[in-house]
C-alpha cells in the first residue's frame, strides 16, 4: 500500500497585483522527499511556503494535510523566539552546531539561531526561506548534514552546489504553476533545457499560425464579404489565447566595462597584519594581485574577508606591514552590506542621478532601457530605494556597479538574494570581463565558475593561497591529520582510548567498499530517472525508486559517519 502524502496542494491560486502568484497549482509531498523549491525571485515561493505553514490564506484551492503534521518554517529575515518549546538539552546541541554562545544580535546569528530552534523542534515537516544567505560554508555543510536526517523538507535555495547534495526532487514555480523533476538541481538542469526547447518551438509555430490568420483577416473587402464565420471565431480564440500567454520572465542583461587598462601589478600587500579588539583577523599577509587574476576569498564568517577587501581598496590602513596599489587602478565595490544605497533616493537616481542617460562602454542609454536590462519595469524606476525587496536591491546594485567603467571588480557577497538564472547570468558576465575579479561568495558552485585562485583563512589570522576555486581548494587543502603530524612535538595518547575490536576492525574494513557500492547504486539511479522513457513507467515504480533514493542517502549519511568515527578511534589508540 503505498505511502500517505504528508501534504497535497490542490488547485492552488493566490494572486498579488496583476499577476497570479499561483496559479492552480498542484502537487504532493510523500514522507521522507527532501524538495528545492527554485524560481525567479518575486513568483512567490515565499508565499507558496507561508501557505503551506498556514500563514498566508489562498485565494482559491485546498492544501490537505496528513493528521498531526507538525511544520515549522523558518522565513528569510525570521524572528528568534524568547522560549523554545524543545527540550533545553536537544536545543543546546543544535546551538553548538551552530557555532552560536550568546544571545544573537547581528542577523546572520538570528539566522542561525532560527535554525537551530526549528531543528531542536524536530517537525515532520520542515520549511526553510534562503537559509544559506547569512552561514558561511561551515555553516552550510552543518544544514546539509541536518537535512538529510529530517523526515521531510521543504528549501527554498539559489544555492546550486546545496540543491545538489540536499535535493531529492526539483520544483520549479514558473508563471504560477509548480513543475516537479526528480532528482538533484544537475538533474533538474539536464531536463529543463529540453524542456524549454520545446517551449519554443511550439510558441513558434502557434506565432507562425496566429500570423497567417492575421494576414487573411485583413484581406480586401472581396475576400471579407466571403469569409468563413468559423475561421474568425476562431482567429477570435487565437488572439485571447496569444494575450493570455505567460511568457518566461525577461532576463537580466549584464555587460561591465573594463575601463582603461590598469598596470600590470593591481595591488601588493607585505607582511600585513590587522587586530580588532585584541583579535588578529590578518597576520604577516603577503600577497600580490596582478592585472587579470580573479582571486577569490574563502573563510568562516569574522574571518576578515572584508577586512582584506578594504586593505586592498585602501578604505582602511592596516596595523603594520605596506599595501601598494599600481598605476591606474579604478575599482568598483559591491558591498555586501549596501551601503552604497541610499533609501531615499528613487531607482532612477540612484543609478543615473540628475540625468535620463547612463553613459555606457557601449555608448550612451536611456535610464529606462537601462533599468529594464536589470528586470526594472518604467514604473519601478520611480520608486524610493527604501520600498524594493532584496533581491531588488542587490540587482540595483548591480546596475549602478557595471554603470561605471572599472578594471577591478570588488564584489563582497554578490550573489545573496539573487534567483539561479539571474546568478548565472553574472557569472557569464564575470567570465567575459577583461579586468581584475576580487570576489568574496559562500556560493561554492560560483567560485568554482568564476575565481582561478583561492586565498582561504587557515586559523589566528594566517592566510594561504591556492590554484583554483572552491573545490580546488577543498582537494589541496592540508588534511588536519597532516597538520598534526606536521608538528614537531608528537600528540599524547589520549586518555582512554581503547583499540578496536576483531569485529570493528572488519567493520572498518569493508566499509569503504559498502560505500562504493551505494554511491554505483545512487549513480544508477539518477541515470535512469534522467532516460526519456521513465516517466510512462506505473506512478508505484516511481514512488519505489524516489524512496530508494531516500534511502541510500540515509544509509550513506550513516555509514560515512560510521567509517569517521572508526577511523577516529583507530588513531586515537595506534601508538
Amino acid at each position: 500500500m503505498p505511502p500517505v502524502p504528508l501534504l497535497t496542494i490542490l488547485s492552488a491560486s493566490l494572486a498579488y497585483g496583476d499577476l497570479p502568484l499561483l496559479d492552480e497549482a498542484s502537487f504532493s509531498l510523500e514522507p521522507g522527499e527532501r524538495i528545492g523549491l527554485i524560481g525567479r525571485n518575486g513568483t512567490g515561493k515565499s508565499s507558496l511556503l507561508g501557505a503551506i505553514a498556514g500563514a498566508v490564506t489562498l485565494d482559491e484551492g485546498e492544501i490537505r494535510r496528513r493528521d498531526g503534521l507538525s511544520v515549522t518554517l523558518v522565513s528569510q529575515e525570521p524572528a528568534v523566539p524568547e522560549r523554545s518549546a524543545a527540550p533545553a538539552h536537544v536545543l543546546e546541541k543544535f546551538l553548538h552546531l551552530f557555532k552560536l554562545d550568546a544571545p544573537p544580535v547581528s542577523g546572520g546569528e538570528q539566522k542561525r539561531a532560527a535554525l537551530a530552534h526549528a531543528f531542536a523542534l524536530e517537525p515532520d515537516l520542515l520549511l526553510l526561506d534562503e537559509p544559506t544567505n547569512h552561514l558561511d560554508i561551515d555553516g552550510i555543510l552543518v544544514l546539509e548534514n541536518l537535512l538529510a536526517r529530517v523526515p521531510a523538507a521543504i528549501v527554498v535555495t539559489h544555492d546550486r552546489a546545496f540543491l545538489d547534495r540536499f535535493a531529492t526532487r526539483i520544483i520549479e514555480l514558473d508563471r504560477g504553476r509548480l513543475r516537479s523533476y526528480p532528482g538533484n538541481y544537475s538533474d533538474f538542469e539536464r531536463r529543463k533545457q529540453g524542456e524549454l526547447a520545446a517551449e519554443a518551438i511550439a510558441h513558434h509555430k502557434f506565432d507562425r499560425f496566429w500570423a497567417q490568420e492575421e494576414a487573411w483577416i485583413r484581406k480586401g473587402v472581396e475576400a471579407r464579404r466571403t469569409r468563413n464565420e468559423g475561421r474568425v471565431r476562431r482567429l477570435e480564440r487565437l488572439r485571447e489565447e496569444r494575450s493570455a500567454r505567460r511568457t518566461r520572465m525577461g532576463s537580466v542583461n549584464l555587460a561591465i566595462g573594463e575601463g582603461q587598462r590598469s598596470g600590470k601589478l593591481v595591488c601588493e600587500l607585505t607582511n600585513v597584519t590587522k587586530s580588532y579588539g585584541g583579535e588578529t583577523v590578518v597576520r604577516d599577509l603577503d600577497l600580490l594581485v596582478s592585472r587579470g587574476d580573479r582571486l577569490g576569498l574563502i573563510g568562516p564568517n569574522g574571518a576578515g574577508k572584508t577586512t582584506i577587501l578594504k586593505l586592498i581598496l585602501g578604505a582602511i590602513a592596516p596595523d603594520s606591514g605596506g599595501v601598494r596599489l599600481g598605476a591606474n587602478v579604478q575599482p568598483a565595490y559591491f558591498d555586501q552590506m549596501r551601503e552604497q544605497l541610499d533609501p531615499e533616493k528613487t531607482v532612477a537616481e540612484t543609478v543615473s542621478a540628475g540625468s535620463d542617460w547612463v553613459d555606457l562602454p557601449g555608448g550612451r542609454k536611456h535610464v529606462m532601457s537601462y533599468l529594464g536590462d536589470f528586470l526594472f519595469p518604467p514604473r519601478r524606476a520611480n520608486s524610493p530605494v527604501r520600498m524594493l525587496s532584496g533581491g531588488e536591491r542587490n540587482r540595483l546594485l548591480l546596475a549602478r556597479l557595471f554603470s561605471r567603467p572599472a578594471n577591478v571588480l570588488v564584489l563582497d557577497e554578490p550573489t545573496n538574494d539573487l534567483d539561479i538564472e539571474s546568478l548565472e547570468l553574472l557569472e557569464e558576465a564575470l567570465q567575459d570581463y577583461a579586468g581584475t575579479i576580487l570576489l568574496v561568495s559562500h556560493d561554492r558552485a560560483f567560485l568554482d565558475n568564476v575565481v582561478t585562485q583561492t586565498l582561504a583563512a587557515e586559523g589566528g589570522g594566517k592566510w594561504k593561497e591556492y590554484v583554483g576555486g572552491y573545490t580546488d581548494w577543498v582537494r589541496q587543502r592540508p588534511r588536519k591529520e597532516e597538520a598534526v603530524s606536521s608538528k614537531k612535538v608528537a600528540p599524547s595518547k589520549p586518555k582512554g582510548a581503547v583499540k578496536l575490536s576483531y569485529k570493528e576492525a572488519r567493520e572498518l574494513e569493508s566499509l569503504p567498499k559498502e560505500i562504493e557500492l551505494l554511491e554505483a547504486e545512487q549513480r544508477t539511479l539518477h541515470a535512469k530517472m534522467g532516460e526519456p522513457e521513465y516517466y510512462r513507467q506505473p506512478p508505484g515504480a516511481l514512488r519505489a525508486d524516489q524512496q530508494r533514493g531516500v534511502e541510500i542517502e540515509a544509509l550513506l549519511l550513516k555509514k560515512l559517519e560510521r567509517w569517521e568515527a572508526l577511523e577516529a578511534r583507530q588513531k586515537e589508540a595506534s601508538p
